[in-house]
């Protein structure tokens, strides 16, 4: 078989860990051995984005993005005698990283705290190997597709809150849960230990704004690139447009910004974007006119991610496109501000916690936000009255599944977005994911005591793993993506904030403003708009339909019995009220491409990613 192993594996201290490999993976170089001299880091990793410390018999790996320096880690490390001690040490790390660590030949592995960089483990011959990529880890234990998995992601359409989105979609591969870490020990077993709370949302927003503002300041400066420039995107939007003024400030004059123009003359985003443009004057600025670009939906059929289905197949080609464009231009590390929606803009599920702790603010701000949003008076009530609990609120999912969408004025204060299945799903598959629903129901329970903390991590860990793809795609052809906004010392800053001061219906993201004051223009600080690019979508859609058609004609989905194309084909030829539909269509198409990917080879579908260095 080829060696096609990109990332890195990490594996149990015994003698027959390393051979397990040899069948998938031939040549897959040794990186760092236990303290016995068994294999222990094994794969392909650029240079830059690991450190290793080694002190006595404790031999601790970051690889990713952090700032950590080796003389550093050695300093934390030295403080550890047991797997349980790295407790102290990962809160001690910026940026995004995962962890892997042998203790006396004791291996403690662990990933992100949103799905980011994530963390997949498998038993093969008795033997739990971990590593952070679940296609990689499907080659060894050579199972195939979870076939659950993948009916339970379409009937849900990607709407998939944790634990769903911490799943695997390959049989016998499984996906360890953010704020968790495994312990792999010598015989063989594996446990999972949660070892992360997030923390107490005790802090106004006077306060609590500085260490965010802390916390952003670190995790760009973190992003210089060794050699080459830095490029940022500037949409117009306050998330990427408070990155690209604090990289102005920390990492490097010679900053590149770079956007798409609009189709649509009534989005602002070009207004915002020519004020911070004009604030940046020392900054190249490169804006991609709608004719330069692939249309939204281009190469419907392409494979966008070996490991799972895509998410985000309307720009698809649109990403690649950029990636190489931007990597001609010089740019070694690319900044966006995907993660800022999740993190800075709450879905109003605070005021359920609020209800309880002081009422009159609480109707106060209902009242606001009926008259601003045109929440219906008895669904808001309703909402926020009942106090059932998430376990509760999975069974609602579960008997509701193939219910008709919520009103796009509904008011969203539960534990997480409701689910529904779209009208193209087969029976049998609705009946597969009611079951799984159930499943979760039995064992579920809330990500944090306050409700609207529970609902902004919810939202995080779904798109992490999204973004993660995204990563990926980008890398393979151009400049490393990196999301600041997801760090995990950027997350524990915001989520310590009262959620009602860092979210009101008075004001747009008041936690990231009032973190970037003194960075960002009064004019763009002061946006209490977003941009709106249903234009692009509406273009795109016309354009490439009949290829979308064309590549469920004959589907691989259905020819399993997950979809019902007629139904499909009857749902994107009717003209949409909204954009759901749409929405699920393009979640469908990324389980479509990777299905077919996946059942063309032997092994896992393979795709380039990044450019690695063995060392």
């Amino acid at each position: 078989m080829t060696d096609w192993f990109e990332g890195w594996a990490a594996l149990p201290d015994r003698p027959d860990a390393r051979p397990l490999l040899e069948g998938a993976m031939p040549s897959v170089p040794d990186i760092a051995p236990h303290a016995s001299g068994r294999p222990w880091l094994v794969g392909h990793l650029d240079r830059h984005q690991v450190t290793l410390a080694v002190v006595g018999t404790v031999r601790v790996a970051v690889i990713g993005t952090c700032p950590v320096t080796a003389t550093r880690l050695s300093e934390l490390v030295g403080r550890v005698r047991s797997i349980a001690d790295l407790d102290a040490v990962a809160p001690e790390l910026p940026g995004s990283w995962h962890l892997v660590a042998s203790v006396d030949g004791v291996v403690r592995v662990q990933g992100g705290l949103v799905g980011l960089r994530r963390v997949f483990h498998v038993r093969v011959g008795g033997v739990t190997i971990a590593g952070d990529r679940a296609d990689m880890l499907a080659a060894l234990s050579g199972e195939g597709i979870d076939e659950q998995a993948l009916a339970v992601r379409v009937a849900c359409a990607g709407n998939t809150p944790p634990p769903l989105s911490d799943q695997s979609y390959w049989a016998g591969v499984r996906g360890l849960a953010p704020g968790h870490y495994l312990r792999m020990h010598a015989e063989g077993a594996a446990t999972e230990t949660r070892w992360w709370q997030p923390p107490e949302p005790t802090l106004p927003l006077a306060v609590g704004a500085g260490p965010v503002r802390e916390a952003l300041e670190t995790a760009v400066a973190a992003r210089r690139p060794a050699t080459g420039r830095l490029s940022t995107d500037l949409s117009g939007g306050l998330d990427s447009t408070a990155l690209c003024f604090l990289a102005a400030r920390t990492v490097t004059p010679e900053l590149l910004t770079f956007r798409w123009g609009e189709a649509d003359t009534a989005n602002d985003d070009a207004v915002f974007a020519g004020h911070a443009a004009a604030a940046l004057p020392d900054a190249e600025h490169l804006i991609l006119a709608q004719s330069d670009l692939p249309a939204k939906f281009a190469d419907p059929g392409e494979l966008g991610d070996a490991e799972a289905p895509y998410r985000f197949g309307r720009t698809l080609a649109r990403a690649r496109h950029d990636s190489m464009l931007l990597a001609g231009l010089g740019s070694r590390v690319h900044l966006a501000g995907h993660g800022g929606d999740e993190l800075f803009h709450n879905s109003g599920a605070y005021l359920h916690t609020l209800l309880r702790r002081r009422p009159l603010t609480a109707i106060g701000r209902v009242r606001a936000h009926r008259a601003l949003d045109h929440w219906p008076l008895g669904a808001t009530w309703s909402a926020l009255a009942s106090n059932a609990g998430v376990d509760a609120w999975w069974r609602r999912q579960a008997d509701g599944l193939t219910d008709a969408q919520q009103h796009r004025r509904a008011p969203h204060l539960d534990w997480s977005f409701p689910i529904r299945t779209p009208p193209w799903v087969a029976s049998a598959t609705v009946d597969t994911a009611r079951a799984a629903l159930r499943g979760v129901a039995a064992t579920a329970g809330p990500l944090a005591a306050d409700r609207g903390q529970h609902a902004t991590l919810s939202a995080l860990c779904t798109a992490g793993p999204w973004y993660r793809q995204l990563t990926r795609l980008f890398g393979a052809a151009g400049p490393r993506l990196e999301l600041p906004y997801l760090d995990d010392r950027v997350v524990e800053a915001a989520l310590a904030v009262r959620p009602d001061e860092g979210s009101t219906p008075w004001r747009f993201k008041p936690l990231l403003v009032d973190a970037m004051r003194g960075v960002l223009p009064p004019a763009i600080a002061g946006r209490t708009t977003k941009g709106e690019f249903s234009a692009d979508v509406q273009a795109g859609l016309r354009r490439h339909l009949p290829d979308i058609l064309a590549v469920f004609a004959d589907s691989a989905l259905a020819a399993r019995g997950l979809i019902d194309v007629d139904a499909l084909r009857r749902a994107l030829l009717t003209p949409h009220v909204d954009w759901q539909a749409v929405i699920a269509m393009e979640d469908l198409l990324g389980c479509e491409t990777w299905l077919r990917a996946a059942q063309q080879t032997s092994s896992p579908p393979r795709r380039s990613y990044a450019r690695t260095v063995a060392t």
